[in-house]
C-alpha cells in the first residue's frame, strides 16, 4: 500500500481558499463506544457503536472525523472503501 496515502495535506485551492485533507482509517464496527485514533504509523482507527447494515457505520464514521477535525459532515467525504474496512477519507476546509 502507498505509504504516502496515510495522511496527506494537498493545499489550499488559490479560487476558493479550500484545502484538502486525506486520511486513511480502519474501522471496527459494533464497539462499545465511538473513537477515532491516530496511530504512530500516521494511519487512523475507528471503533463504531453501528453495525456496517444500511451505511449506518459510514454514517456514523462521516460524523466521527468531522467532529474531530473541526468540520461539517458535507465536508467530509469517503473516497473509496466504503464497502471496506480499511477506507481512504478527504477532508475539505
Amino acid at each position: 500500500m502507498d505509504e504516502s496515502w496515510k495522511w496527506r495535506f494537498y493545499g489550499y485551492d488559490n479560487n476558493s481558499g479550500i484545502g484538502m485533507i486525506r486520511i486513511e482509517v480502519k474501522v471496527k464496527p459494533c464497539a462499545r463506544e465511538s473513537t477515532l485514533i491516530q496511530q504512530d504509523d500516521g494511519t487512523w482507527s475507528a471503533r463504531l457503536k453501528s453495525a456496517p447494515v444500511d451505511g449506518k457505520a459510514n454514517k456514523e464514521l462521516v460524523q466521527l472525523v468531522a467532529t474531530e477535525f473541526g468540520v461539517r459532515k458535507n465536508e467530509v467525504t469517503i473516497r473509496a472503501g466504503a464497502g471496506a474496512r480499511i477506507k481512504r477519507i478527504q477532508i475539505e476546509r
